[in-house]
Formats: structure tokens, C-alpha cells, sequence
């Protein structure tokens, strides 16, 4: 999940632009912040390529790591079992929808052919009329 977008000029480091996501994490903002000016600075300087250059903070993993590391394993695999099945309805719900989705598309092709033979037999009898008004 994208906590934070920074652009920065290279040659000087200057911040360019900035967003956060939805604001709600205001906490951890600047410390991203912080990250990322920090990482411009290094980069203007020319201590480190650019192509050559990384952070390591993937917090939001490292934090989870920890969680089901602890040695409280029936807790972690309740957990488990808990966002498995959160899951698992999501993905229910999902092809529940999409097979909805289908057979509404069946009826409404069904709809078209039916309309399609209705007009030909419309088209022969107006034109059978046509005929029998020329006679």
C-alpha cells in the first residue's frame, strides 16, 4: 500500500512534489517523509548511483512477520484462519456477481435474437402487405 508519493529533483535533492494516500496514518507520514528526504539528499550528494541505490523499510511486512512470529501460535493461526475465511467469502461473493453477470448476458442475447427473428417476420409481412395493396 503507497503511504506516501515524493518527486524530487536528482541534481539538488529539492522535493518537487508530495501526497499521502488518504491522511489517515498522519503518524507514520513523517516518518516516510523523513525516509524519502533523506534518500534525496544522498542521491544529490552522489555518494551512491542511483541505479545502485535502495531502502530497506517495509514496515507494514516486518510488523506482520513479528505478529505471527510470536510463540502464541494458536492465536496467529486463529488469525489465520479468520482473514483465510474473509478471503475466501470475498472471492464467493466475486464469482456469485460474475456468474450473475453471465446469465444477464444470456437473457440479453436471447432478447436480441428473439427481437432480431421478430423484425424479419415483421419485415415479410409488411412486405407481403405492400404486395397485396399494389394487386
Amino acid at each position: 500500500m503507497v503511504k506516501l508519493t515524493m518527486i524530487a529533483r536528482v541534481t539538488d535533492g529539492l522535493p518537487l512534489a508530495e501526497g499521502l494516500d488518504d491522511g489517515r496514518d498522519l503518524t507514520d507520514g513523517e516518518f516516510y517523509k523523513q525516509q524519502a528526504k533523506s534518500l534525496f539528499k544522498n542521491l544529490s550528494r552522489g555518494h551512491n548511483e542511483a541505479s545502485r541505490m535502495s531502502v530497506e523499510s517495509d514496515t507494514f511486512i516486518q510488523k506482520t512477520k513479528k505478529l505471527y512470529q510470536d510463540t502464541h501460535t494458536q492465536r496467529n493461526i486463529a488469525k489465520l484462519n479468520d482473514e483465510l475465511y474473509e478471503v475466501h467469502q470475498i472471492m464467493t461473493r466475486n464469482v456469485q456477481e460474475v456468474l450473475g453477470v453471465g446469465e444477464q448476458l444470456d437473457q440479453v442475447s436471447q432478447m436480441s435474437n428473439r427481437l432480431s427473428s421478430e423484425s424479419r417476420v415483421y419485415a415479410d409481412k409488411a412486405r407481403d402487405l405492400n404486395r397485396q395493396l399494389e394487386l
